[in-house]
């Protein structure tokens, strides 16, 4: 759909797809494709097919005995151990991409050094790599008996793998590029200009960074934090592999969603469900709440 502007002079003289309006303007007359409706009914087919029905049978099956049978799945101990768990490691790997985040972002954009692009690349070799691929590395590298460090830590009182330590690696490695790439364009965009003034007129750097940089980043940070909160709870193949799914200890909610699931009898096929319902709940009200609560002249 292509639009054809004119300026609002007396002179103007009308172009291709435009109408004057009888006082030297031109109205812009919007090109209207058939291909649009085709477009579109692709789209939202797609998107049906692949999102919104799969969610939707899942919902269905939660509740296919009624709320009674929800509810009591809820109450369950290693159910609710497990979300608590869940909420734990997601909340300390948002935490820390955040943080690191923001860090590695302000290096990307405000910084030229060696092997800046190489950096950047790097960053997303969590998209690119099999979360199986990090738990196993994770394990090669902190593993009590044949990892390089894990013997040096686990001597020192501090055991990562097959603890939730090692559980918060894995899960902060899989999402933070998530973070990232939501405030590297930002960053750019806003160029580094204004907080070079602020800090000329007498502001030092953390004035500069939390007065002028955090309110131009603001949005982009949280949608980094709602999409790294979401991935953080729907992680399952590199927190199976440093976690060991032992209930009551290091069982996550993906996990207890796995092992309910391959269990026979309605009650852990129900409780499989529910773990699976709430997770994908908490993940869509984020981003709901998120996308309601941003100014209109963001979109």
């Amino acid at each position: 759909m292509a639009d054809t502007a004119i300026p609002d002079t007396a002179s103007s003289v009308p172009a291709p797809g435009a109408a004057p309006t009888g006082r030297g303007k031109v109205v812009t007359v919007r090109a209207r494709s058939p291909w649009r409706w085709v477009l579109r009914v692709l789209v939202i087919g797609y998107l049906f097919f692949l999102v919104v029905w799969p969610v939707a049978l899942v919902a269905k099956q939660t509740f296919s005995r009624g709320i009674e049978p929800v509810l009591a799945a809820l109450r369950q101990p290693d159910v609710v151990f497990a979300f608590q768990l869940t909420l734990s490691i997601a909340f300390w790997a948002v935490l820390i991409n955040t943080v690191f985040g923001i860090v590695i972002s302000l290096l990307l954009t405000r910084y030229t050094f060696p092997g800046r692009r190489a950096l950047s690349a790097l960053i997303d070799l969590p998209l690119s790599v099999s979360p199986i691929v990090v738990g196993l590395a994770l394990l090669l590298v902190y593993s009590g008996r044949t990892g390089w460090l894990g013997q040096t830590l686990e001597s020192a009182g501090l055991q990562i793998i097959y603890a939730p330590p090692g559980m918060i690696l894995a899960t902060a490695f899989v999402s933070l590029p998530l973070m990232i790439r939501e405030l590297v364009p930002v960053l750019t965009e806003i160029g580094p200009l204004t907080e070079q003034a602020a800090r000329s007129l007498g502001a030092s750097p953390l004035q500069s960074f939390l007065q002028i940089t955090v309110p131009a980043i603001k949005w982009a940070l949280l949608y980094g934090v709602v999409l790294s909160l979401a991935r953080s709870l729907g992680e399952f193949g590199a927190v199976k592999i440093v976690s060991g799914g032992v209930a009551m200890r290091t069982q996550s909610a993906t996990l207890l969603v796995e092992q309910r699931y391959q269990q026979f009898g309605p009650d852990n096929t129900i409780t499989a469900y529910t773990a699976a319902f709430i997770l994908a709940l908490i993940a869509v009200l984020a981003l709901v709440v998120v996308t309601s609560l941003r100014p209109k002249e963001d979109y």
